[in-house]
């Protein structure tokens, strides 16, 4: 068949192949042609084109994180790449492998005023686990022999160990269009046999022990992928009556053992009271936590001890109380931790005291939500108890991911994901429709603010979007976050700086892109609504939540944490 002649592009496409690298997500360039002819020539891999490379990198991390599943990306030689770096920080900081792939002009051009070209190696060294630099074609038998080592070694990288980006630039010269029917020698593929993923027993039974004889632990459990034997360790663990499991709804893992509303169980709560519930241990798990309430009862109420559980790149110390890191994959560890055979008699009643409490908090709040005014919290409260059968939910930073965590929301939604690695607003949308690709049990289900669904507009323009996606706007009048958290809610040039209200025409954009369109305006008119916008339809549908006051929002949420 027909193919590129650059033999390291083609390297590259055989290589993606062989370390399972299955999709890869283009963006039209002319320095890049030998290597979009070389993936869609690819069998064994799947192409999807995205012009903008921004909301290209962004719809990649969607796909990766719902696939768990390596993916690529394909640019152009110049500023394409730097397009690419909000989505390569994301992945970075939420341990997800992407591979970065950016066409390059040969080395002697850099900085000699030809069109696209700058310094492109390294340009994204500060986001990613590794780099490297080589040519399209190689002369000699050493020549191809690098090529194959350090492209092995990058896809190692990736997708080993504490995972991440990498990022591969290569430079290629003109003719860019040759073609070739002679077949490549048949390459080399490195593989990696991991390291140790538990403790020894010895360690793990002296952990084990200091668990055990502590009156009070708590686990907090942060962003993280679907995890089967976490979730059921940590089910065993929560009916240890000195144990209380905390869990953010983009940790994944779901029991009624487990306090699965963080915020709704601390917000609010007196310091007396605090104190009184404050850990001796503290067991975290995931990546960075969304709830600022959990953060601050921690810093306030040091543990004498903290253990991180799991694989990361560096000390992480969030609650500046760290004494142990376990580089150890989390499920395995707490499988053995908490054998299945192992009932912990204990005369703390730590975990009662979390429990009844969290009863309390969930009845008073929940009453409180449901007889709220019209508002985003009630838009909330009904929207996260109407989710469909084996849905994936995407949500927006700012104000959507911190609603989110004070509902309870259906039993039967497979994941919950936000892009919390840097909690950015820009491209959430992407992120969103990259997922759902690659999600195909069920519907995907976005929920965004305005601002950050305007925001990320060109993602609505990607022709491939299924019939699945499902995207609601909570119509707010923008930047409602601003308008609660207390750094910006009582600044006077708050509205004009901040939450400013968006020029959002949702109706002329879902046209356009050939959405349906709902709209509802009342808590009456969201319940009729929804049954209809969550089921199967014929093309993507966007649900307008619109009406929402943005003075009055803020202070109910506010009003939430006190009652």
């Amino acid at each position: 068949m027909e193919t590129t002649d650059k033999n390291v592009c083609r390297m590259l496409a055989v290589l993606f192949a062989a370390h399972g690298v299955e999709r890869v997500v283009l963006s039209p360039g002319s320095r890049n042609v030998p290597l979009m002819i070389a993936m869609t020539h690819e069998p064994s891999v799947r192409t999807d084109v995205v012009v903008d490379e921004r909301s290209a990198a962004f719809m990649a991390l969607g796909i990766a994180t719902a696939s768990g599943r390596p993916v690529a990306l394909v640019c152009t030689s110049g500023t394409a790449l730097l397009n690419y770096a909000p989505a390569v920080a994301e992945a970075y900081y939420r341990q997800i492998p992407l591979i970065v792939v950016s066409a390059d002009r040969p080395r002697r051009w850099i900085d000699q005023d030809d069109s696209q070209t700058i310094r492109q190696p390294g340009a994204l060294a500060s986001v990613v686990k590794a780099s490297c630099d080589i040519c399209a074609e190689s002369v000699t038998s050493d020549d191809e022999w690098y090529a194959n080592r350090v492209i092995n070694d990058a896809l190692i990288n990736a997708t080993t160990g504490c995972k991440g980006p990498v990022h591969i630039n290569i430079q290629i010269d003109e003719p860019l269009g040759g073609r070739t029917e002679s077949q490549l020698p048949r390459q080399r593929v490195v593989s990696m046999t991991g390291t140790q993923a538990v403790p020894d027993d010895r360690c793990m039974a002296e952990l084990r022990d200091i668990v055990a004889a502590t009156p009070r632990v708590m686990v907090i459990a942060g962003f993280a992928a679907p995890d089967a034997l976490l979730g059921s360790a940590l089910s065993r663990m929560a009916a240890w009556p000195n144990t209380v499991v905390m869990t953010e709804s983009i940790a994944n893992i779901r029991d009624s053992r487990f306090i699965g509303r963080i915020d709704t169980a601390i917000g609010g709560m007196s310091d007396d009271r605090l104190r009184c519930l404050a850990p001796d241990l503290v067991i975290t798990i995931g990546g960075a936590l969304v709830s600022r309430f959990v953060k601050q009862f921690i810093r306030r109420y040091s543990p004498a001890g903290h253990w991180h559980v799991g694989f990361t790149r560096n000390t992480v110390d969030c609650f500046k109380a760290l004494t142990r890191r376990v580089e150890a994959d989390p499920g395995l560890f707490f499988d053995r931790l908490i054998p299945a055979d192992r009932i912990l008699e204990s005369m703390s009643d730590y975990n009662r005291e979390w429990h009844d409490m969290y009863a309390g908090a969930v009845k008073r709040r929940d009453a409180f939500a449901c007889t709220a005014p019209w508002s985003d919290l009630r838009a909330f409260s009904i929207i996260m108890r109407n989710l469909p059968e084996r849905c994936a939910l995407q949500l927006s930073n700012g104000t959507p991911v911190r609603y989110a965590q004070l509902f309870a929301g259906a039993s039967a939604v497979t994941r919950t994901d936000c892009n919390r690695g840097v909690s950015g607003i820009d491209g959430s949308t992407s992120t969103a429709v990259g997922a759902s690709l690659a999600y195909v049990d069920g519907p995907t289900v976005f929920i965004s603010g305005d601002m950050s669904a305007q925001y990320d507009i060109g993602a609505l323009a990607f022709r491939g979007i299924p019939a699945r996606f499902k995207m609601i706007v909570m119509c707010n009048g923008g930047g409602g976050i601003f308008r609660f958290i207390g750094s910006t809610s009582e600044l006077p040039e708050r509205e004009a700086l901040f939450a400013d209200p968006v020029n959002f025409p949702l109706r002329d954009i879902a046209a356009a892109y050939g959405f349906r369109l709902f709209s509802a305006s009342s808590p009456e008119e969201l319940e009729r609504l929804l049954p209809e916008f969550m089921a199967p339809g014929d093309r993507p549908y966007i649900l307008a939540v619109e009406g929402l006051p943005r003075q009055i929002s803020a202070g109910l949420l506010k009003e939430y944490f006190s009652v």
